[in-house]
């Protein structure tokens, strides 16, 4: 059955096997490039991923089939100039073979409660070009686009 909750420092080799499925995954994919240049989290991903085990402002979490670690999520809390707070998914991924049957949901519904409970005032996502699926896969769990950003190359690169 599926199930998720807090990573703790004994999952941590394995989110960070996750980690780095989820930039394979999306580096070749539109828009990914600039994702893994900009928002992307960069190697060494095991100290900074540790660092949010610890983090008040930051959740990990894990998503499990049977106590298999077949999913992973982190949000961070950033303030905004008004002194109010907004959290943000950075990473959300589940195994190809576990998608669609509940992780991913699992996941996000624990991230958004982590949120909730912290008062913060919305949550943000993000959802590559390319990536259909994570789009859909976000409208289902209750999330809007409240910003698009345009991109325009200024070379020959076309992602």
């Amino acid at each position: 059955m599926e199930h998720c909750r807090p990573a703790t420092p004994e999952d941590l080799g394995r989110v960070v096997e996750l980690g780095r499925a989820l930039h394979g995954e999306l580096a070749p994919m539109r828009g990914g490039r600039i994702w893994a240049a900009r928002e992307a989290r960069v190697e060494p991903l095991e100290p900074a991923l540790a660092a949010l085990l610890n983090d008040p402002d930051a959740a990990v979490l894990v998503g499990t089939i049977d106590e298999a670690i077949v999913g992973f999520g982190v949000m961070v809390l950033e303030t905004l100039s008004t002194g109010e707070r907004l959290a943000r998914i950075t990473e959300l991924f589940v195994e190809e073979p576990a998608r669609a049957i509940g992780v991913g949901e699992a996941i996000c519904d624990e991230l958004v409660a982590f949120a909730v409970q912290r008062r913060c005032v919305g949550v943000d996502a993000v959802a590559l070009p390319g990536h259909r699926a994570t789009k859909n896969f976000f409208e289902d769990q209750g999330f809007t686009a409240r910003a698009l950003v345009m991109h325009r190359p200024a070379g020959p690169d076309e992602r």
